[in-house]
């Protein structure tokens, strides 16, 4: 089995991934490539709301979002998607030509029903380099952003409140 390289990876033995951060992330027209990203964001009484986001390499909007006090599972991702698509396009509407989706290679983004669905919507599923936070730097900075500026100034006693806070 080891000969036929059928054995799993010990811990810490893993290939690296051989594909390398090249290039630029932003891009110079809107609708070209939009990036998707998750956080947390913690409350005063110990609850924990996940948000994901959608926004486009151009122009960094924010168009769209979800937020849940689960874990963002493909379905999610997938409302996230319907709704950027939705937001951009209009209802019942697709790209013209297909939209970079870039993510990191969380399990949500990853799943095979959530590249399934992004194709139907338009989209063309990209993930990045493991380990290589910069190849998604635009959507990176938009989480510290958010964490430095409403996530350690708000008022966060309860997810309810979080959640009502979350649109403005």
């Amino acid at each position: 089995m080891r000969d036929a390289g059928w054995l799993l990876f010990r811990q810490g033995q893993k290939p690296l991934d051989a594909r390398k951060h090249e290039g630029q992330v932003a891009v110079k027209q809107s609708n070209m490539r939009w990036c998707s990203d998750g956080l947390e964001l913690s409350c005063d009484n110990g609850e924990r709301i996940r948000v994901a986001f959608a926004l486009d390499c151009c122009d960094r909007e924010v168009m769209n979002w979800v937020a849940t006090i689960k874990g963002i599972d493909a379905g999610l991702v997938g409302d996230l998607m319907m709704q950027a698509v939705e937001n951009r396009f209009g209802k019942n509407a697709a790209p013209s030509n297909p939209i970079e989706w870039l993510t990191d290679n969380g399990s949500c983004y990853t799943a095979a029903e959530t590249r399934s669905f992004a194709k139907l919507l338009g989209l063309k599923p990209i993930t990045t380099p493991v380990s290589s936070p910069q190849s998604n730097g635009i959507a990176e900075s938009f989480v510290k952003t958010l964490k430095r500026d409403y996530a350690k100034l708000a008022n966060r006693p309860n997810s309810k409140t979080v959640m009502t806070q979350l649109q403005a």
